[in-house]
């Protein structure tokens, strides 16, 4: 396994999954989507779990205090360690969702955002990478679903409920440094997100999604401690119900029990909120920043939320979602 990680640390694995089990290849993206549309009936989509993810590694020691954050700029967010966004304020309303998938067997909950792109014709969704692909079996999740501004009718059965439909995805890209690892280890908390290209969707069934709600550019760069940063996302277990668009937001610090390898921010946030965006240089009228990292995981009785640092390896990943790339590992 070590071997393995040293060869493709920084290489890129990208499939592009049936996202129904059965499906064929030569299917067209709509039929991919009426399927998956129909997969998620009211009964699945009660069924479907929070996903939390909480590491096997020591959390022994003492925490590391967070970084005096810098001044606060004017326009910024105020700190929180977890409130709910107003509702209606801002691109991030919109262009933040819920996603829903199969995988090993359950039907889970995540959540994701929707990236720059430059493309008329698809648009792309980051979310973490634990929300798209399956260690222990090495296949990607089926029958994923994207709900934008699942806040404002979070009373939802079926996609006809909500205020914009649901997006399916067509492909799914992670990186290898997720993928080789068979369980969530201190290099996979490295490498934890994924993108999602998606097609026509929504309530037409053909609505372009970042046409629809917005979407926000991504910086492959890493930040330093005391940055100011707010995620985001759609936390599913208690103290969270799951309905609301939370935030946090705070000054951005590092994982002390992975090295400083990946970021910390105090958050109070729960299972379901995975994958939700973290932004710099972020407004408070929600409208800018700058997507730098997501949700990933978190420590029982620490009240921290811990991301990757996006850098060259998420920038290759992007960049074969941008493409539709076929079957690879990118260098």
């Amino acid at each position: 396994m070590r071997r393995s990680i040293a060869l493709f640390a920084a290489a890129l694995l990208l499939l592009v999954p049936s996202l129904v089990g059965t499906a064929n290849a030569a299917d067209s993206s709509r039929a991919r989507h009426d399927r998956v549309i129909a997969f998620w009936t009211p009964e699945r989509i009660r069924a479907a779990k929070p996903l939390d993810i909480r590491p096997a590694w020591s959390t022994r020691g003492a925490v590391q205090p967070l970084a005096k954050p810098a001044p606060q700029q004017p326009g910024s967010v105020a700190s929180t360690t977890g409130r709910q966004w107003p509702n209606g304020t801002g691109k991030i309303y919109r262009a933040t969702g819920k996603v829903l998938f199969a995988m090993n067997g359950g039907y889970w909950i995540c959540s994701g955002s929707v990236v720059n792109d430059g493309d008329a014709t698809r648009a792309i969704v980051l979310t973490a990478g634990h929300c798209a692909f399956d260690q222990a079996n090495h296949v990607f999740a089926t029958n994923w679903l994207f709900i934008p501004e699942f806040d404002s009718h979070p009373d939802l059965w079926n996609c006809t409920n909500t205020t914009y439909g649901c997006w399916t995805a067509d492909s799914l890209y992670v990186s290898a440094g997720f993928a080789n690892q068979t369980g969530f280890s201190t290099t996979a908390a490295q490498y934890d997100w994924a993108f999602a290209v998606v097609h026509g969707g929504g309530l037409s069934g053909t609505a372009q999604l970042d046409a629809t709600v917005g979407s926000f550019p991504i910086a492959f760069q890493s930040f330093s401690s005391g940055t100011s940063i707010a995620a985001f996302g759609y936390p599913a277990a208690p103290p969270y119900e799951g309905s609301q668009l939370v935030y946090c937001a705070g000054s951005l610090g590092t994982d002390s029990f992975n090295l400083g390898r990946t970021y910390r921010l105090g958050c109070d946030m729960t299972g379901g909120a995975s994958g939700g965006p973290w932004l710099t240089s972020f407004t408070s009228d929600g409208n800018n920043g700058r997507l730098s990292s997501v949700n990933s995981y978190r420590y029982s009785g620490i009240n921290s939320m811990y991301g990757p640092k996006f850098n060259s390896g998420t920038q290759a990943a992007y960049n074969n979602a941008t493409t539709e790339s076929a079957t690879t590992i990118v260098p």
